[in-house]
């Protein structure tokens, strides 16, 4: 309708430029003259238009277009809806974009999109930190510029994403790239850190392989006495069997239980660590203890300030305590020094076990709070150590906003201690 409308217009529009031509024609004649005048009005008219909208297109900043009339009316009206109808999508374009862009900032993992060559047009803020991009410096980019790996290299190359890559960065950490193509020729690089699954992964290999080698031992024992028990009949064998089995089950009783109290530290809840702690009392509890357990093989010194509580879980903080007296007893020679120590100091509560055995070594100490982990295997399987004492007390300081504090130098003794903050300390 509105071409139609506009050929109507353009036909009335000429008769009205040759109209007065042709009634002028009757009184002065020369037709074909003033026809041609007539005509070149017209063409300067439309000329004058197309300036116009020359100049708004490409000059003026304005959204209105300027007014015409006759044919021009409805060819201005029409780049004016043409433009408006874009000005939309392009506003459509940019939401889409904007919501795109949040979602995939929202995602945990690294999103980086690539052209099917290799080359970087967009990735999100944790790919900046994780990969190491920079934004916008980036943009345009081939990846393997910015990730010189050859595994890396060879599985963009080879183009077969069915697998994801797992990549060791040189700071230690493991990434777990996928690819995914998409929209004829373009790629989608997503990345995840998988460094902390694989430590739990090491964690869990090694504690089945450690447990698998702690119980092996003790079963073999009380099978072989077992069989010893079927063939002989003396009752001096028979006594030193039953003693030795039944020191062995104490041992995998025992290996049983730090396992448990282990893994019930690790899932406590943090609300569980605000009851008011008696320390004086546990640690009354604990001198009797120890010396039940030295037997008088060692001199054990307590020295406990009497006033001193603090808020926390009461029986992972004993837990925690205890072990560390329980090793100065059994890891020290016969003969020497344990003092135990409980104080106020400027940054908290202090508790501290030294004695003056024997020391370990430097390159031990690191690794001392490691499940399963023994600087001296053999004489830890001879005194029941589990090799799991340390590592209860490191889970149940975390638990209380503090860490273990070893100093130790071999032929100068040990110390183990811990700081609770202020924050826990109650006063009285």
């Amino acid at each position: 309708m509105l071409e139609r409308l506009s050929w109507k217009k353009i036909v009335v529009e000429l008769l009205l430029f040759c109209l007065p031509a042709l009634l002028l024609s009757l009184f002065i004649g020369h037709l074909t003259l003033l026809l041609l005048i007539s005509v070149s009005c017209a063409l300067l008219w439309h000329f004058y238009n197309l300036l116009k909208l020359s100049r708004w297109l490409w000059l003026d900043r304005s959204i209105m277009p300027p007014p015409g009339r006759g044919s021009w009316e409805p060819l201005f009206y029409g780049l004016y809806q043409m433009q408006h109808r874009n000005r939309q999508r392009r506003r459509e374009l940019t939401s889409l974009i904007k919501r795109f862009r949040s979602g995939a900032e929202s995602l945990p993992d690294a999103v980086v999109l690539s052209t099917e060559s290799g080359h970087i047009f967009w990735c999100n803020r944790l790919a900046q930190q994780m990969l190491g991009f920079r934004w916008p410096e980036d943009n345009g980019q081939h990846i393997l510029n910015l990730i010189r790996y050859p595994q890396f290299a060879d599985f963009i190359n080879h183009k077969v994403f069915d697998e994801p890559l797992t990549l060791g960065f040189n700071n230690g950490s493991y990434i777990e790239f996928r690819v995914m193509s998409y929209d004829e020729g373009n790629l989608l690089i997503s990345a995840r850190d998988v460094s902390q699954i694989r430590q739990l992964e090491e964690v869990r290999r090694k504690f089945f392989t450690n447990v698998s080698h702690e119980l092996k031992t003790p079963l073999t024992v009380l099978q072989g006495y077992l069989e010893m028990l079927d063939d002989e009949t003396r009752a001096d064998i028979r006594q030193k069997a039953l003693a030795s089995m039944k020191g062995q089950t104490e041992r995998m009783s025992s290996l049983v239980n730090q396992l448990l109290t282990l893994s019930r530290i690790e899932a406590a809840p943090r609300y569980q660590f605000n009851e008011t702690i008696n320390v004086p009392v546990l640690l009354d509890t604990l001198f009797r203890e120890a010396e039940i357990l030295s037997n008088q093989r060692q001199q054990i010194h307590f020295d406990i300030e009497p006033q001193l509580q603090v808020a926390g879980n009461q029986e992972q903080l004993y837990s925690a305590m205890s072990n560390l007296v329980y090793n100065a007893i059994n890891h020290t020679p016969e003969g020497t020094e344990i003092r135990v120590s409980w104080s106020l100091t400027p940054r908290g509560a202090k508790f501290s076990v030294r004695d003056n055995g024997s020391g370990i070594s430097r390159e031990h100490i690191a690794h001392l709070t490691e499940r399963f982990y023994r600087v001296d295997p053999s004489r830890s399987s001879q005194t029941g150590g589990s090799g799991l004492g340390l590592a209860i007390v490191k889970h149940a300081l975390n638990h209380h906003d503090s860490q273990l504090n070893i100093e130790s130098q071999p032929g100068q003794g040990s110390e183990f201690s811990f700081v609770l903050p202020l924050g826990r300390v109650i006063e009285k």
